[in-house]
């Protein structure tokens, strides 16, 4: 691992950029750092201005150039054990420790620290930079950045979306919907309950129809499907509802997710969804005209297809193999597809340490990011 690589990281990761707060102090920083090697910045701001899309470019202006795309974003680290400070690179036993120095600080990193070398070499094709806000929260950030690399940029050849896949080319992920349900009935004392509608009971209800929906296709899974698992998935994390326990509860609100395979559409799973709910709807307005079931969609990032392409065997070519695989979790690669560039995830570290309380990046993994980066730069010199 080479010193400036280190140093980028650690400079990237003392950002607390989970999503939650703004990312412009580390998107500032980014823009004055290229700046000083006379690379010029974009910046594409939030709808309340409070983050930021970055994109830029080294070398010359013409097609073919290669983006490296990476989110700014990390998850928070509240309630978690850590043993290290989060923010604060931490290295031993050849690993590197800190919040985002897996997913995926150190993929942008180490493309930054090499701007120097990019330069030196006399690319004659470019490198464009694409980091992004709000990626983990559901991806909302990056399309009005990938509208301007669509009218703003000459055509690239490839996007490598620096994704933590062990450095191994990913040729497909799963797309994300996350939606809200709020169910409205009825208050009454819990021993009168035929002059109640429980919010909570219906809730439950439809939480089990979702959970019918993804039994059905985990039993119609097809066997030479290479996800894991082999099957769009319907989950709900977060439910509250109620007040007391002898209150009939008047409110219950779910947040869930639908991760559907490519080719599969989630907008099938909400219909039935809310056929199903329409169909307790009657029982639920006889006794309260103002009951109601409300869905509202949160976030939606389409899955990345296996198309083939220019992307897949450049990743090829640069890391030696042409072993592919696909991830079951959602990320801007298919957004990118939707507009029209030519995609693959590749980037260091295990998406596995991804997240988790003393998130981890292997050293030896940096170093085949570096080794990665030189490759790139060497094709786009000639």
């Amino acid at each position: 691992m080479k010193p400036q690589s280190l140093e980028m990281i650690t400079r990237l990761v003392g950002f607390d950029t989970v999503s939650r707060n703004s990312n412009l102090e580390l998107i500032h920083y980014v823009r004055d750092y290229l700046a000083t090697h006379g690379v010029q910045s974009h910046l594409v701001a939030s709808p309340d201005g409070a983050k930021a899309n970055l994109f830029a470019t080294v070398g010359p202006q013409v097609e073919g150039g290669v983006v490296l795309s990476g989110h700014t974003d990390v998850v928070p680290v509240d309630g978690q054990p850590w043993t290290t400070d989060p923010f604060t690179v931490t290295e031993k036993d050849g690993r590197l420790y800190g919040r985002g120095t897996c997913d995926m600080k150190a993929f942008t990193a180490v493309g930054l620290a090499m701007v120097p070398d990019f330069i030196a070499r006399g690319l004659k094709r470019p490198i464009h930079f694409a980091l992004s806000y709000d990626e983990e929260i559901g991806c909302f950030g990056a399309p009005s950045m990938i509208d301007r690399l669509v009218s703003d940029i000459p055509k690239p050849s490839a996007v490598i979306v620096g994704e933590p896949t062990s450095m191994r080319s990913i040729v497909a992920h799963k797309g994300i919907a996350v939606l809200r349900t709020t169910v409205i009935g009825h208050e009454a004392h819990s021993s009168q309950v035929q002059r109640g509608v429980s919010a909570v009971m219906t809730a439950a209800r439809l939480v089990a129809f979702i959970e019918d929906m993804m039994a059905e296709n985990k039993a119609n899974a097809d066997p030479g499907c290479t996800f894991v698992p082999p099957y769009t998935t319907l989950h709900v994390g977060v439910m509250q509802g109620g007040t007391a326990v002898n209150i009939i509860s008047r409110a219950c609100t779910f947040s869930w997710d639908i991760r559907t395979l490519p080719g599969d559409d989630w907008h099938t799973y909400l219909t039935r969804f809310q056929a199903f709910a329409n169909t307790l709807l009657p029982a639920m307005q006889a006794i309260s005209p103002q009951a109601s079931i409300t869905t509202e969609v949160l976030a939606d990032a389409p899955p990345l297809q296996d198309q083939g392409g220019e992307a897949q065997e450049l990743v090829f070519d640069l890391c030696g193999h042409r072993h592919t695989d696909v991830v079951p979790y959602a990320a801007e690669a298919g957004q990118f597809q939707e507009r029209g560039f030519d995609v693959v995830l590749c980037g260091p570290g295990s998406i596995d340490q991804a997240h988790q309380p003393d998130e981890y990046i292997d050293i030896e993994q940096v170093s085949a990011c570096e080794q990665f980066m030189e490759k790139l730069a060497d094709r786009l010199a000639n």
